[in-house]
């Protein structure tokens, strides 16, 4: 029985850090964006004025 929690317990470390890295690898992506994309608007949208 021990072992089998000790199972569920690696594997739920594994998923918390696989979580963490998602959330790193977002953070990143966010800010490779940031370098490429000029500051001051995404290009506008719906409801911006395209004459000023």
């Amino acid at each position: 029985m021990s072992s089998t929690l000790a199972k569920i317990a690696e594997i739920e470390v594994e998923m918390a850090t696989a979580h963490h890295l998602g959330l790193l690898k977002a953070r990143l992506a966010k800010l490779r964006r940031e370098l490429i994309t000029p500051k001051g608007g995404g290009g506008g949208g719906p409801g911006e004025d395209q004459y000023h």
